[in-house]
């Protein structure tokens, strides 16, 4: 498997509100940089439509390193949150609905195709991947 690096990261001006998302794929030093928005979400979805959309850029199953501000996304993940919340029908342990189980279903799929490690960034502390995303994911906000 070829192996990938993904910085991801999410905006949104309000929550919810105008939002957009940043991603940059690396892979043997070479970066292709997406981004997209929408008008009417919140951050966490954003940060989420991020790791997404840079999966879905991926032609195969690959390897890929996940890096990402977002303590939502990561703990979700590598906590076994989403697998609890997926097994009972998308209902958390304490009985409220789990958000975002759309995005939560296309991230598990996801999943499935490529293995991916998640490592957690300080954001906003002169990472320089997360300033680009975060750059990225603002101006796609804007234009919403």
């Amino acid at each position: 498997m070829r192996k990938v690096e993904l910085f991801t990261d999410g905006a949104c001006s309000g929550n919810p509100g105008k939002g957009g998302y940043g991603a940059i794929l690396r892979y043997m030093g070479h970066e292709k940089e997406i981004s997209g928005g929408e008008r009417d979400t919140t951050n966490n979805r954003m940060e989420m439509k991020a790791l997404i959309e840079g999966l879905k850029a991926l032609k195969e199953p690959c390897e890929v390193v996940v890096y990402s501000d977002s303590k939502y996304l990561i703990d979700a993940i590598t906590q076994k949150w989403v697998y609890g919340w997926e097994k009972r029908n998308w209902i958390k342990s304490d009985g409220n609905p789990a958000l975002n189980s759309d995005l939560w279903k296309e991230i598990l799929e996801l999943l499935k195709i490529h293995k991916c490690e998640f490592v957690w960034v300080k954001g906003h502390n002169g990472h320089p991947e997360n300033e680009r995303c975060d750059r990225l994911a603002v101006e796609a906000a804007a234009k919403q």
